[in-house]
């Protein structure tokens, strides 16, 4: 889910020379009715995915690619919700109502929290008897290439770990 490292992950997936999609359709406001299509017309396109929607068709993108990996970023959730409503607050997003039915966090804070717990709970359900194809990957607890590029076969690079996004608030993007 966003806020848990992704953009990091993003960035640290593009140094391994992945070419690397971020969110498409977020503010569409018929993205519940167009999900599908709109997130399989990038889907060729690119070797991976981060940030919405991607998160909520993994299943979907697992059945339309059966080799890929999965990594699930993980954050403790106190930090989560925290960071999720002060980055979007009370903006409203189509994407959002979809993922929880509330387009925006604040005053919303156990609407969101149930949501990404319950994401976390399929995930992990889904690819229990694989695993070898997921990896739960704590970016702001430490972890980074040592645990990433084994799972993807990649050699660890000579450079520190990306870390995007820190911080920030939406509106000063």
């Amino acid at each position: 889910f966003h806020k848990t490292g992704t953009t990091s992950l993003g960035k640290a997936l593009e140094i391994l020379g992945y070419k690397v999609c971020g969110p498409v359709g977020t503010k569409d406001p018929n993205i519940e009715s167009k999900l599908f299509e709109i997130a399989f017309s990038y889907s060729d396109q690119f070797d991976a995915f981060q940030d919405n929607p991607w998160a909520i068709i993994f299943r979907e993108l697992d059945r339309k690619y059966s080799r890929s990996k999965f990594i699930l970023t993980l954050r403790d959730m106190d930090k989560w919700i925290t960071s999720v409503v002060n980055y979007f607050g009370t903006e409203n997003t189509p994407m959002r109502k979809l993922i929880y039915g509330i387009g925006h966090p604040k005053g919303n804070e156990e609407v969101y929290i149930k949501r990404h717990r319950t994401h976390i709970k399929d995930v992990r359900k889904y690819f229990k008897k694989r695993p070898d194809d997921i990896l739960e990957l704590r970016l702001c607890e430490g972890e980074g290439w040592h645990k990433l590029c084994p799972f993807l076969n990649k050699p660890i690079p000579k450079i520190e770990f990306p870390h995007e996004n820190k911080g920030r608030h939406h509106n000063e993007k």
